[in-house]
């Protein structure tokens, strides 16, 4: 029966797609029409005729078709076949034998495959017709289209899920929160089934939707963040317009409601207590407070004030804005013996305030918050807190200057005791009574040395020194007239030769160290000394200077050429008192316009005698001499140095001789002594191993091998210089080998005299025995260098051999 019912409504479906397409059912397409042929063709004259064509149905296909058998299409036909099989038709194109199959002989064609009108909704064919036998195509390749007939198979979908909207609390009835769509896969344009129309499943209590267009809307007034703040509603879509038999489809939207300022700022406590001790500095914070708001964001910012006149006066009230907490801090130093309770009212209100929701209430709250001052040990306080006083600098040592007064503020009320801090008076000029606070002089007071004296006074509680507090003292010193005025300057005046009565020469001034309240006021006159002064006068001006004009016509440096004026100043007091300047003034040589040439009468007489010319030649003289003699010297010494250098240019065969005598064995600068000395020590030990000296003349004793020393001052047969001899032998021989080395020749040798010597001088030859012993007839084997120096001991020893005989 299922089978029957399904067949029947497939027959029904096939009906209806057959009324709706009854106006292009049939199709006729002539040789000449579009798209099949040409005039021309070479087919179609070779068949002879003139008109033919196609002949068929148009083609749908319904989808999603469960039949076991191959669903029929339709079927093509050219008016040239007669039916009797001698016409093959086939077709090509998309689904071409798979999905879509013809019958060769009766043109039907038929679906195999079940076809989705959403993934695909017409096929495109084309289909020939051909001579069985010869294969000949008789009618021209057609093509045709297979279109996939829609049916409500695809329920709506929501594609731009999860949604998600807000509204704010409170908002009016019907307020817009957002837009939901939803997509059906069916054609739109066959039926009903891609209409889709929109209805609410869950939270219809709180919202609506339209049907048509998918807008979420408010349906209550009274939506509290506070209360729930978010919503989920299930919104449903349904296809064939919501009639029966559709499908549909939903999806979830998450409604946030979003928070307004409609709840005001509330203290969870109606009294705050705190507790500070005295000592506190301002600034301390005492406490924090805060006020809740059961909103949210900028909806909870907060601003807090004091209200209360006390409380404003003594503390202060900030608002932490990370935290939204007021902060009270101290704002005045606090007294626990003054007062010890404070009593402060604190507001809170918020900064925003949505103008819509004020007649729910005032959006702001009090609260009392008391602070309680604690005592602490307080150091003494100065009463009253003057750091001026004077006293006079002629004040005896002793005097009192005044007093400083400290209490304990503290309700035991210690006794009090007083210092200075001598970091501050080092040098002991002021001191203090420890118990009364009076201050007095300590050394005598100088104005003029220190006019102001800064000081700190120390008062310490007497049983505990800890509790120290600090005054600054700013002691002026006054001013006593002490100091007698004294002449500006060393004053020092010129008169010239030729000077008239009443020319003045200088103007005077005085300086005095004291500065009296009204003002200096100083007199000027001459010394007593100089009452019988009769070259120069002195004038008061009266404005604290004095003026010094001549009294006579011409002066004479010849006869005196400085004057000495003795000038008494006198000071306006009290006391009054004075000291006497002297003015020096010089007689100077002056030309036709007044000013000065010369005031000196030694510089007078030069000036006579030596013109600036003859000054001037008199330099060059002495120039020219320096220069002379360090010529002289430079050429001194070049010239000695020359001939350094040529001695040094040939020493060959030159014997130099120093007839210097040393200093003895006292003179240790020239060479060391202690060379000399192991030399000394040298030949003794030779002589202590049994070896003979050269005098001793042993029966084994060959002479060739025998010392042959130079002349030392000390003659000791004992010792032995075959090493020194053989070291100069070698010498000579490579000297005489080496044809390279120049015939340089340079022998020092060094000895010491000894003590308590007989010989007087220093000889370059000498011997060690007498002459008698000596034979240097060895010398001329020492080769052609040494020829010079051979002839002149063997003519020495030729002399000294005549004598003998």
């Amino acid at each position: 029966m299922a089978k029957g019912l399904q067949g029947f409504l497939w027959t029904m479906l096939l009906l209806f797609c057959a009324i709706q397409e009854l106006g292009s059912w049939a199709m006729h397409t002539a040789v000449e029409g579009p798209g099949l042929g040409e005039p021309g063709d070479p087919a179609l004259l070779a068949s002879g005729r003139v008109k033919r064509g196609w002949v068929w149905n148009q083609f749908f296909v319904v989808e999603e078709y469960t039949g076991t058998e191959p669903l029929y299409v339709g079927k093509i036909h050219s008016d040239s076949d007669e039916g009797d099989g001698s016409i093959k038709y086939t077709i090509s194109g998309e689904g071409a034998g798979t999905i879509f199959l013809i019958d060769e002989i009766t043109g039907d064609i038929h679906a195999t495959e079940r076809l989705d009108r959403e993934q695909k909704t017409f096929y495109t064919l084309r289909a020939q017709a051909r001579d069985r036998q010869t294969d000949q195509l008789l009618e021209p390749e057609s093509e045709f289209i297979i279109k996939v007939q829609d049916i409500n198979d695809s329920e709506p979908r929501f594609l731009e899920g999860p949604y998600i909207g807000s509204v704010a609390e409170l908002s009016p009835i019907g307020t817009s929160v957002m837009q939901v769509m939803a997509s059906d896969a069916d054609d739109p344009t066959y039926g009903s089934s891609a209409r889709v129309v929109y209805s609410v499943l869950e939270g219809e209590q709180h919202f609506t939707v339209d049907s048509k267009t998918g807008v979420i809307r408010t349906a209550v007034a009274d939506l509290d963040r506070e209360t729930q703040d978010r919503y989920e509603v299930v919104i449903r879509a349904t296809d064939m317009a919501g009639q029966l038999g559709g499908l549909s489809g939903s999806t979830t939207v998450t409604i946030v409601v979003t928070d307004v300022n409609d709840n005001p700022p509330r203290f969870p406590q109606k009294m705050y207590q705190f507790s500070i001790v005295e000592t506190a500095p301002v600034g301390t914070a005492i406490g924090r407070v805060k006020a809740e708001d059961s909103d949210v964001g900028e909806n909870t910012d907060m601003t807090y004030q004091v209200k209360d006149e006390e409380g404003m006066e003594m503390f202060k009230v900030t608002t932490d804005s990370n935290t939204q907490e007021a902060v009270i801090t101290v704002q005045k130093p606090l007294d626990y013996e003054s007062k010890r309770v404070h009593t402060v009212v604190v507001e809170a209100l918020n900064k925003f305030v949505d103008p819509r929701f004020v007649d729910l209430g005032t959006f702001r709250d009090q609260t009392i918050v008391r602070v309680s001052v604690l005592d602490v040990d307080e150091p003494p306080e100065f009463r009253p807190p003057s750091n001026l006083m004077e006293v006079q600098e002629d004040a005896h040592v002793g005097s009192i200057v005044g007093v400083v007064t400290a209490l304990d503020p503290d309700t035991a009320n210690h006794p009090v005791r007083y210092a200075i801090d001598r970091s501050t008076d080092a040098e002991r000029i002021f001191d203090i009574d420890a118990k009364t606070g009076a201050i007095v002089t300590g050394k005598v007071l100088d104005r003029e040395t220190a006019g102001w004296h800064n000081i700190t006074v120390l008062a310490m509680e007497a049983d505990n020194h800890s509790q120290v507090s600090r005054a600054s003292l700013r002691i002026r010193i006054l001013d006593v007239n002490d100091n007698p005025p004294e002449l500006a300057t060393p004053y020092e005046a010129s008169v010239c030769e030729d000077a008239k009565p009443g020319q003045l020469i200088q103007t005077i001034s005085v300086v005095d160290r004291d500065e009296p309240q009204s003002g200096h006021r100083f007199y000027f006159t001459l010394a007593p000394e100089a009452t019988n002064n009769h070259h120069f006068s002195l004038l008061d001006i009266q404005d604290n200077t004095a003026a010094v004009h001549t009294q006579r016509v011409g002066f004479n440096r010849q006869e005196q050429d400085v004057y000495l004026l003795p000038i008494l100043v006198v000071d306006s007091g009290p006391p009054a008192l004075s000291s006497t300047g002297t003015l020096t003034i010089r007689v100077c040589g002056c030309d036709s316009t007044g000013a000065i040439q010369s005031c000196n009468s030694t510089a007078y007489a030069v000036s006579a005698t030596l013109s600036p010319g003859a000054l001037i030649a008199l330099l060059v003289c002495v120039l020219i001499l320096v220069v002379l003699v360090l010529l002289i010297l430079t050429l001194k010494r070049h010239h000695k140095s020359h001939l350094t250098s040529e001695d040094d240019e040939d020493m060959r065969d030159n014997v130099i001789k120093y007839n210097d005598e040393g200093g003895g064995e006292q003179d240790t600068e020239a060479y060391d002594m202690s060379a000399l000395r192991s030399l000394y020590d040298f030949s003794e030990i030779k002589a202590g191993d049994g070896g003979g000296g050269p005098g001793e003349g042993g029966p084994g004793r060959n002479p060739a091998s025998q010392l042959h020393a130079l002349p030392q001052w000390v003659q000791s047969p004992d010792v032995d210089f075959s090493v020194f001899r053989d070291y100069i032998c070698r010498k000579v021989e490579q000297a005489d080998e080496d044809l390279s080395v120049p015939p340089y020749d340079s022998f020092q040798t060094y000895a010491f005299e000894g003590s308590d010597s007989p010989v007087p001088s220093l000889s370059s030859i000498n011997t060690w025995s007498s002459g008698s012993e000596q034979d240097f007839s060895y010398l001329g084997g020492w080769g052609p260098r040494f020829r010079q120096l051979a002839a002149l001991y063997a003519g020495r020893r030729a002399e000294e051999d005549s004598e003998e005989s």
